[in-house]
């Protein structure tokens, strides 16, 4: 491939050499997903994290302790996978592992008070990557995306026999939202 230095230093593509793909919507997918993980990491450092274990923090500052099982089927990882990244985040003492009572094999994750405080410092730096994301991008050009994505990941999924849940559309989403909330504030 013939390439040119930016101003930066990197090697840049001439305008002439063009990926076959570059019509393809998947390889449109994947350059914005390996550019928005690319952002993220970058962003991550920042806290001494990887990419990757924003996810496992995430998950456990939405919905609270859980179990490694529960934790790998949000994440959509096998549990070996969700219970390495635990551990990285257990050296770092941003979550803990407990023992179920009354049964040992079972283990459930929590947060740290440090680790909820990377939580919401990762819940900031999410929203400012997804604003650069989309900037120039209208509510409801980001509605649409989100849509399409959701529908392209749920095809995906149905074909490859993974879980097809969590691919709600907007509408949905909200409605789980909105029956939620009289349950929080039941355990509130």
């Amino acid at each position: 491939m013939v390439g040119s230095k930016s101003f930066e230093g990197r090697e840049t593509m001439d305008t002439d050499n063009k990926h076959p793909g570059v019509k393809s919507v998947g390889w449109a997918l994947v350059q914005a997903s390996r550019l928005h993980r690319s952002r993220t990491g970058d962003k991550l450092s920042e806290l001494g994290l990887f990419a990757g274990q924003e996810q496992v923090l995430q998950a456990l500052g939405n919905s609270g302790p859980m179990t490694m099982g529960e934790l790998a089927a949000i994440l959509r990882v096998r549990p070996p996978t969700a219970s390495k990244t635990v551990s990285r985040l257990s050296s770092l003492k941003l979550v803990e592992r407990h023992t179920e009572p009354g049964d040992a094999r079972v283990v459930r994750v929590k947060l740290t008070k440090e680790g909820k405080r990377k939580a919401a410092a990762i819940d900031a730096l999410w929203d400012e990557v997804e604003s650069e994301l989309l900037q120039g991008f209208d509510s409801k050009d980001r509605k649409r995306l989100r849509k399409l994505l959701r529908k392209a990941a749920k095809n995906l999924a149905g074909l490859t026999g993974a879980d097809q849940t969590g691919f709600e559309t907007d509408d949905e989403v909200d409605g789980l939202e909105a029956a939620s909330e009289p349950e929080m504030a039941a355990t509130a």
